[in-house]
């Protein structure tokens, strides 16, 4: 058997290309399309949630020397927020209430949102749970982070067995 017959050939003798590399890439494309037409319609557009979700959007920034957590809280007072540390995990938690003299009223649209949230963020290990301070000023929530000291790394000696 000759190296020339092992080569497949096409009707005009001429050598025939694979094109499954080309196909499988071509239906990988088609069925990310799918998906991605699909995950658009239930996913809420950039920057907005689904109607009836309660989740305050946040800021985390750092220095040198501390960690600071802003989350807006509009229409919060501090009695319905709660900030808990354990574990080095910081949780931000709390409710709002839906207003209960409505009687009379008949609702076009309703976009505003009620009900409890939660949200934690996981802390360096070491951080002082005891020096950690939050305040809420005008529906905005700021948790300061004391940072913990860096590790000291100290020098062992190296000795040779006896």
């Amino acid at each position: 058997m000759s190296l020339k017959s092992l080569i497949p050939v096409g009707r005009d003798r001429t050598v025939m290309r694979r094109e499954f590399p080309d196909m499988f890439t071509s239906l990988q494309r088609e069925i990310d399309r799918l998906f991605d037409e699909f995950t658009m319609r239930w996913s809420p557009p950039a920057g907005r949630r689904p109607l009836g979700e309660l989740v305050p959007s946040m800021d985390v920034t750092e220095t040198d020397k501390e960690i600071e957590i802003t989350a807006e809280l509009p229409g919060l007072e501090e009695k319905d927020v709660q900030v808990n540390v354990a574990d080095n995990v910081l949780v931000i938690k709390g409710e709002k209430k839906a207003e209960k003299d409505e009687k009379d009223k008949e609702y076009r649209l309703f976009e505003r949102s009620y009900g409890s949230f939660y949200r934690a963020l996981e802390l360096p290990s070491g951080v002082d749970p005891n020096a950690i301070k939050a305040s809420l000023s005008n529906g905005v929530l700021k948790v300061t982070v004391p940072k913990p000291a860096p590790a000291q790394v100290k020098k062992v000696e190296v000795k040779t067995a006896a």
